[in-house]
């Protein structure tokens, strides 16, 4: 199991709290200091069931830099989206959990970290 994280977040803490509490086996990736591909992005979308637009943070400074509130949402559109997670990790939701039985949560609640648990 690995878990991408930004140490300044709440949420992160929390589920690594809980996953620590749970004696889960894990990894940590500090995703703003080693950011994924956008193939990595890719394949943890697959995993989540999600599209790019869902998996960002359009809060983030650089989002409304990018005007991305306005960017298209099709499948046209996708490769834009993945490319600006890439290029700017801030953007992404976070904690990203992907478990050993291949699926991934985006771990904001106890229960979604729990559902990584199996």
């Amino acid at each position: 199991m690995e878990i991408w994280l930004n140490p300044a977040c709440s949420k992160c803490r929390a589920a690594v709290d809980l996953l620590d509490a749970e004696g889960a086996a894990y990894t940590v990736r500090r995703y703003l200091e080693e950011p994924p591909s956008a193939a990595e992005i890719e394949a943890v979308l697959g995993r989540l069931g999600l599209e790019p637009w869902d998996l960002t943070r359009l809060g983030e400074a650089v989002a409304a830099e990018l005007g991305i509130a306005d960017w298209g949402r099709d499948a046209g559109d996708r490769a834009r989206w993945v490319a600006a997670l890439a290029a700017h990790p801030v953007l992404i939701q976070r904690p990203i959990i992907t478990a050993d039985d291949g699926h991934a949560v985006v771990g904001r609640s106890p229960e979604a970290v729990r559902s990584a648990l199996g």
